[in-house]
């Protein structure tokens, strides 16, 4: 790259720095960056640091500093989400309910500095809603959702990055699904925390702590961004399949609700009145391309025996699905009615 190349590059970075909503202080420390490497340049150094500067206004202009999603703080709506999504579970839509409740009292009051909630921790079995109750949150809550999947999380540099100084360095996934989420005040999702890779254990609860105590949150320090990011906007859910390997101070910090199992009355109502319509939907077919005769739910429900969510039970449907529409494909419109004489055909 010619020195006159380099100058352009140089002013397209502070045009960047300029134009981007950013803390006055990053703004600062960041023409200034600029400044020395323009210095450095002239007398010949390193493009090292230009390259470094460059990925660095990159990820800081594209950050959420001072972007909002507008919240829906209804009662009726998210009570209305919430049954429009899950069947039954009334005891686990009242504890969402009061959960959202504390978050609209908190809002209205003009004493309320920080505005958080208890954060719930959805604990159970895999297939039995925990995420999926997450996503419903978010909706009613007119927010983005993110996730951070902690299953296989290997240190704590995994969420807090590296400084920019070190090769190949980049943010951690904080910084990365807020850039995801491009508001503040997303929902973000703590996937799997039983899952940690109990090498990193200690040093990863100790960056949960952080992130999920309001009082610390609302300065979280990435290393490779290497400056204060406000997350007291965003609202905290966790999950995880057990409680024992989660250590008692990150515990300390969450409310913990128990996910029941489906029943087989209760699976058989959201294969028929979710599960189905939602298939057959994402699959482009209306809803009355596939009958299923009442005799075959059981059938479908407990194809390898009992499962405690529903998972198995969306594959099962989902394969019913594919293979319609692999013969709608070839010319066979249907409507396809699934009786005890033609299953073994959407099943195998």
């Amino acid at each position: 790259m010619n020195p006159q190349s380099n100058l352009q590059e140089i002013d397209k970075l502070t045009q960047q720095v300029n134009a981007a909503q950013l803390p006055q202080e990053l703004k600062d420390k960041a023409l200034q960056q600029i400044e020395r490497i323009l210095l450095t340049l002239k007398f010949g150094g390193s493009l090292t640091q230009l390259d470094i500067a460059q990925k660095y206004i990159e990820w800081i202009t594209q950050l959420p500093w001072n972007t909002s999603t507008q919240e829906n703080l209804d009662i009726n709506g998210v009570k209305k989400v919430l049954d429009s999504h899950h069947f039954g579970l009334e005891k686990i839509k009242a504890r969402v309910l009061e959960y959202i409740s504390i978050l609209i009292l908190q809002k209205q009051s003009p004493a309320t500095q920080v505005y958080h909630a208890p954060i719930l921790f959805f604990v159970g079995l895999a297939g039995t809603g925990k995420t999926t109750f997450a996503r419903s949150i978010s909706e009613a809550l007119g927010r983005n959702f993110v996730r951070i999947p902690f299953g296989g999380l290997s240190s704590a540099l995994d969420l807090r990055g590296q400084s920019k100084t070190m090769p190949n360095s980049e943010p951690g996934m904080v910084m990365k699904i807020l850039r995801e989420a491009n508001s503040n005040n997303p929902v973000i999702l703590l996937d799997e925390l039983d899952r940690i890779s109990p090498n990193a254990q200690a040093s990863i609860m100790g960056v949960l702590l952080e992130l999920l105590d309001p009082n610390q949150n609302k300065s979280f320090t990435d290393h490779f961004i290497d400056f204060p990011f406000d997350l007291s906007r965003a609202l905290f859910i966790a999950t995880a399949n057990n409680t024992n390997s989660i250590s008692t101070a990150v515990l300390d910090r969450l409310e913990v609700v128990q996910m029941p199992s489906y029943s087989d009355m209760e699976k058989i109502t959201i294969a028929k009145q979710y599960v189905l319509p939602k298939t057959l939907k994402n699959a482009g077919m209306n809803p009355d391309q596939v009958v299923i005769d009442d005799i075959l739910w059981q059938k479908i429900t407990r194809p390898l025996g009992f499962d405690s969510g529903i998972r198995t039970l969306e594959r099962t449907i989902e394969t019913i699905v594919r293979k319609v529409a692999f013969k709608m494909v070839q010319g066979q419109k249907g409507p396809y009615r699934l009786n005890e004489t033609n299953i073994r055909e959407f099943l195998e």
